[in-house]
């Protein structure tokens, strides 16, 4: 590569730094030939469940420059969310990464800055920016850019920090070095597989959606089928369980990110409250949070789903 491509490289990850972002890596924009067959297998096998927006622009996922005209080069970011402190009522729980303000507003907005300082310090470039808003196989570019690798839950695994990270990308019409992709550090360990309470990691790096709690809470606009019942462990709003077994995320440091916070209303919440919870406080504790992505009706089922016992 060019010395201008490498300087600009070093722009770019110099200002992933600034706006906060944890680790950048940068892959060529290309079609991923190998995620694509994964990816047709998983979706043949029924493994999306009802999520049927995955079936669609199907290449398009797979190849950033039909999304992207012109696309020359992926900027993969991570941000972390791993907290401080966890809510883990006895009874209740929730994904960790719902427990401040919703990662969306959280990312884009510092995306739409990281594309306004590339402008700026290099010049007119054009390009999209992605936090899970889009089909983007987001943790194959991560994974493709060195940095981290795919683990047997299926989750992008650092060995700095874990895997407790948001994805977000810049698909960019600039030329860029690329980064190279890191071994697999997974090993013989199969400790996610074994925690899982539902059995939804049926493969090395396959996870049948069907059966993973985080989309039966999330995902799933149906009743949870009653044959998981007894099996929830509390989880409410996603699940951590794999993540939280995982050997890798005993290195994961607490983020620093006001806006990641736990939010006071949910800090205050206990067991017999979330049995009486309203619509009206729904909003009120959950406002710009990424649990409104549930729903009110769909979170009250939830619990009830997940507390009751036969």
């Amino acid at each position: 590569m060019s010395d201008l491509t490498h300087l600009h490289s070093k722009i770019v990850k110099d200002i992933s730094t600034e706006l906060g972002f944890d680790f950048c890596g940068i892959s060529k924009a290309q079609k991923l030939e190998n995620d694509a067959a994964n990816l047709d297998r998983w979706l043949t096998k029924g493994y999306h469940g009802k999520m049927a927006w995955m079936e669609n622009n199907f290449e398009k996922r797979v190849d950033p420059t039909l999304l992207v005209p012109g696309a020359k080069s992926v900027i993969s970011l991570l941000f972390n969310y791993y907290p401080e402190e966890n809510y883990d009522d006895a009874e209740i729980k929730i994904s960790k990464y719902a427990y401040g303000t919703d990662y969306h507003f959280v990312i884009k907005d510092r995306l739409k800055s990281f594309l306004q300082l590339i402008n700026e310090r290099i010049g007119e470039v054009d390009g999209r920016v992605f936090v899970d808003s889009a089909p983007v196989l987001d943790r194959a570019w991560a994974a493709k850019s060195g940095l981290g690798w795919i683990g047997k839950n299926a989750m992008l695994i650092t060995k700095q920090k874990g895997s407790y990270y948001f994805i977000a990308e810049l698909i960019v019409d600039l030329e860029l070095d690329a980064d190279l992709p890191i071994t697999d550090h997974c090993g013989t360990c199969t400790a996610c597989i074994d925690a899982c309470p539902t059995d939804a990691i049926v493969a090395d790096k396959v996870v049948d959606s069907t059966k993973c709690i985080s989309y039966l809470t999330i995902e799933l606009r149906e009743n949870i089928p009653a044959s998981f019942k007894n099996q929830m462990e509390g989880w409410a709003f996603g699940c951590d369980i794999c993540q939280d077994v995982c050997p890798w995320n005993r290195f994961a440091a607490p983020h620093s990110s006001a806006e990641l916070k736990i939010r006071e209303g949910l800090s205050e919440l206990h067991a017999y409250e979330w049995q009486e919870l309203t619509e009206i406080i729904f909003k009120d504790i959950f406002k710009k949070s990424a649990i409104k992505r549930a729903g009110f009706m769909k979170l009250k089922e939830n619990i009830e789903f997940c507390k009751d016992t036969d």
